[in-house]
């Protein structure tokens, strides 16, 4: 096999790319996360922008518009929830601390076993505080570490904003580097948009809306620590399968045992009608019906990002694992064989 200098030349030059993309990526190793969340973020956002600049013509200003709207929102957001957070954390700390789990377990189940009672009781105590231990300890790391966040936050802006405004450019610059031709890039590029819209649109801001509405039953039902309650709503109505009802339902049975059964009903019939409800109605809607991204996928991506990823890892796990499928799937049908067919 001879290797004239043209191949030399083709070798020097994709080792080169490896070496400076190896070397890039250790560059923005530590900021890579808000990276990826403004990414997320602009992408969201997009329609928002593109609504503005249809009145505000200049791309730079309109997309300034969005940035400021959003970081305030974020920033208020913090500066209120965070007191009480750490507040009413604490009040549930205390307050687990004077249940007599004994007692509430007998209520709940009173033809049990005393052995029952007590093993159950005995677990309970330990799960509720572990919970409230971990979730109190977050916030607080949470707090101690604000100058990392504004430093995150900074660059996330920069990227949100620059992914806005030059969100053309950024799209005709991948198509030149795409090897494929116009027609299977095409088809690909929609299925990507499908997927991304299943996880961010159909899961996580889904979720988010679901969990919110169950924290306005705990604030409707005068239920204790509702903004606590309301966030940990909110996570679990994100994760497929789990839902919100981990939290209404232990609440509901709490009520049942210590408030009138007018509330608790009322509170069981909202949950059951409208938050429960509400979930298959939005994602029908919502979830482009081109894609079918199965739940097992997107539990999977979130239990396996969120470890690397952190909290941005439940949207980046189940995005890379979506798009893994859907390359396979292309690898499959052949969409992949002719890479070069249309562009040589």
């Amino acid at each position: 096999m001879n290797i004239n200098e043209k191949d030399v030349k083709k070798v020097f030059a994709a080792g080169s790319v490896i070496i400076l993309l190896a070397l890039v990526f250790l560059l923005i190793k530590p900021i890579i996360l808000p990276i990826i969340t403004g990414l997320i973020l602009s992408y969201i956002f997009f329609p928002l922008y593109r609504k503005i600049n249809l009145y505000v013509k200049n791309k730079t200003f309109a997309a300034s518009l969005v940035c400021i709207i959003i970081i305030l929102a974020i920033i208020l957001v913090l500066i209120f929830t965070l007191p009480l957070v750490l507040r009413q954390i604490s009040e549930i700390f205390l307050y687990s601390q004077k249940i007599e789990m004994q007692k509430f377990v007998s209520a709940v189940f009173p033809s049990a076993s005393e052995q029952f009672i007590f093993q159950t009781s005995l677990s309970l105590e330990k799960f509720t505080e572990n919970i409230i231990t971990g979730v109190r300890k977050s916030v607080i790391d949470f707090a101690f570490d604000i100058p990392t966040i504004l430093l995150n936050l900074f660059v996330m802006s920069f990227v949100f904003f620059f992914s806005l405004r030059d969100a053309e450019k950024l799209k005709s610059f991948a198509r030149g580097l795409s090897p494929l031709s116009e027609a299977k890039e095409k088809v690909i590029v929609n299925h990507f948009k499908d997927v991304t819209a299943a996880v961010i649109y159909g899961q996580i801001i889904v979720g988010i809306i679901q969990g919110l509405l169950a924290g306005l039953g705990f604030v409707i039902f005068g239920v204790k620590n509702a903004l606590v309650l309301t966030v940990l709503a909110v996570f679990f109505s994100i994760i497929p399968f789990v839902g919100p009802g981990l939290i209404w339902i232990p609440v509901t049975i709490y009520l049942f045992s210590t408030s009138t059964s007018g509330i608790a009903i009322g509170f069981l019939l909202y949950n059951l009608i409208i938050v429960s409800v509400v979930d298959n109605i939005l994602r029908s809607y919502i979830v482009s019906r081109k894609t079918k991204l199965s739940p097992a996928v997107v539990l999977v991506g979130m239990l396996g990002g969120i470890i690397p990823f952190g909290i941005i890892g439940l949207i980046i796990g189940p995005l890379l694992l979506a798009y893994l499928i859907t390359l396979l799937e292309a690898y499959k049908d052949k969409t992949l064989y002719s890479l070069f067919s249309d562009r040589v």
